[in-house]
């Protein structure tokens, strides 16, 4: 390969991975490379991707440029469950030194597998992602996402320790002994989803404890959609900087792309592992900047290479800021499998919480109910009211949440004043919509 020119780094006092600054023609280069490699890895060792390209017409050696990936056909979660539990794998599997899986909840889980050099790559991403978050080695950092076959806990354990922050391996749950560890242990930063965080702060002012009061300077908060309210509101009754990590179990795990606390503008996508496009409801690429389904291409993976990944998030590329080599992608805040289509509207549960935290009156703590009416569908909103204001106050505020509603999404819902502590609280990923239909 040609020389590598680099960008400079946006602060020149971080280390950052000499990946960080490629300018676009050396990274591409360097994705090309890896693309070409991953390719021939997988139509050699999957037998699915074996079928697939054959199917195609495709061979590994018809991969000349980047755009020639549009000649390979797609992998969905279909294929990954019916090759359960370990026809995905590339590798013998005295060569696998991890499995982990996804919760299974809608079918067979999703088996996915690591080598040593897979494990320690995911590290360094990781390592990369926090370090992007504003997390410096020597910090403390409370790790609150769930060990065990969930990505989520593991993963962003080594990548702690790979940047040389100190791990504190709560994981999920006890929020009560959360709230003690973090007033016992004083972290810089807590690792968990942004619902769970909503559920300590709350905790913390039922034992009395200003939330704002804490140790806490950052927190990385992913593993499930969340608006940028969202965002303002976890700051606010933190005095924190909360930042978007990003990834999903069958393209590595968290750590495929991460926020930069300087920008907070949507996760830059390690591109250096992972090479994303957009889709359209027809499958057809889009163009940077427009809106579709992402798709994902690994380019290091050696135990479970994946080529074009339909995530189902949807989003859209956008130019590189904070590390301007490497596109963005729009904060995610929705899923196609996510969608609730209410009387031939489609909408998203983040809608509804965006809308929510625009009105100061209410809390954040709602689900969606939906259910029939006759042969038409209908939704409740059960929102808490707030504890320190009166009901009269909290139903005038349920009334503007119901006529909001009405006009940013176009479409009617009842709404429920529930008392507080009345709902469910997260322990992890926060459950929102109960089909009651």
């Amino acid at each position: 390969m040609s020389t590598i020119h680099t960008i400079p780094a946006a602060h020149p006092d971080l280390t950052l991975d000499p990946e960080e600054r490629l300018d676009r023609p050396a990274l591409e280069a360097l994705q090309l490379e890896r693309l070409q490699w991953t390719v021939h890895h997988a139509y050699a060792q999957v037998p699915l991707y074996t079928r697939k390209l054959d199917e195609a017409g495709v061979t590994p050696d018809d991969i000349r440029t980047l755009s020639d990936i549009v000649k390979l056909p797609f992998t969905t979660k279909e294929d990954l469950r019916s090759t359960y539990p370990f026809g995905m794998f590339a590798v013998p599997m005295t060569e696998v030194r991890r499995i982990h899986a996804s919760s299974g909840t809608t079918g067979r889980p999703t088996v996915v597998g690591y080598t040593a050099g897979d494990l320690d790559r995911w590290a360094s991403l990781i390592a990369r992602s926090l370090r992007a978050s504003g997390i410096r080695p020597g910090m403390k950092v409370h790790n609150a996402y769930g060990y065990g076959l969930f990505t989520g806990g593991l993963g962003a354990h080594a990548g702690i320790e790979k940047l040389g922050a100190t791990a504190i391996p709560i994981s999920g749950g006890q929020t009560a002994r959360q709230v003690q560890l973090i007033v016992d242990f004083e972290p810089d930063a807590i690792l968990c989803t942004p619902s769970y965080l909503l559920t300590i702060a709350d905790a913390m002012e039922e034992q009395g404890i200003d939330p704002r009061s804490t140790s806490l300077k950052v927190a990385v908060l992913g593993a499930e959609p969340w608006t940028n309210e969202m965002r303002l509101e976890l700051e606010r009754r933190l005095d924190i900087d909360a930042v978007d990590i990003y990834g999903l179990s069958e393209v590595m795990g968290p750590g495929v792309g991460n926020e930069c606390v300087e920008t907070k503008d949507g996760p830059h996508i390690w591109e250096d592992h992972f090479l994303p496009e957009i889709i359209g409801e027809d499958g057809a690429p889009l163009p940077d900047g427009e809106r579709g389904e992402l798709v994902f291409t690994s380019l290091t993976k050696e135990a479970f290479p994946v080529l074009r990944y339909r995530t189902r998030d949807l989003t859209r590329l956008l130019p590189g800021t904070a590390r301007p080599g490497m596109r963005r992608i729009e904060k995610i805040t929705g899923r196609n499998d996510d969608m609730i289509i209410l009387r031939g509207v489609n909408l998203f549960p983040t809608q509804i919480e965006e809308i929510v935290l625009g009105i100061e009156t209410l809390t954040p703590h709602f689900i969606l109910e939906l259910s029939k009416n006759g042969r038409m569908d209908a939704m409740k909103v059960r929102i808490e009211r707030h504890p320190e204001l009166s009901r009269e106050t909290c139903e005038a505020a349920a009334k503007v949440l119901a006529q909001r509603i009405k006009v940013h999404i176009g479409t009617s819902v009842d709404v429920q004043l529930e008392e507080p502590g009345a709902l469910p609280r997260s322990e992890g990923k926060y459950k929102r919509v109960y089909d009651l239909r």
